[in-house]
């Protein structure tokens, strides 16, 4: 066993997180090698939250328009937030949020993919 086989998720919502990393790998093995050592990394710097760094990579998707369609991540991080507690509320409020600090539009796109993520997972 190796390090990582130990990782808690609460720790570290990347190295703890087997599922994650075989999604990445899925898309690209070099890809995902690289993912989940860079991002591995920066998941496990100790100041910011894991919760808040999920709450932080929604809010980035929404800037970057990243919701639907191969590779994207709005729903591995989604799933990642409540894999940390987030609840479907939180995540309306921090896209209300991101309504005035990216753009309506960009949010509404975000409330709509939200939607399908809690059909598919529950409420």
């Amino acid at each position: 066993m190796n390090k990582l086989d130990f990782m808690d998720i609460k720790e570290n919502a990347v190295l703890g997180d087997q599922g994650l990393q075989d999604a990445l790998n899925g898309v690209n093995p070099q890809f995902g090698d690289l993912c989940v050592r860079v991002a591995g990394e920066v998941w496990g710097k100790p100041l910011l939250s894991q919760k808040f760094k999920t709450l932080l990579t929604i809010a980035l998707d929404v800037s970057h328009q990243s919701f639907s369609g191969p590779g994207v991540p709005f729903e591995a991080h989604v799933t990642m937030a409540l894999k940390q507690g987030v609840t479907f509320e939180e995540i309306e409020e921090l896209l209300l949020m991101t309504c005035v600090y990216c753009g309506f539009n960009k949010a509404a796109g975000a409330f709509g993919r939200l939607n399908e993520l809690k059909e598919k997972y529950g409420n």
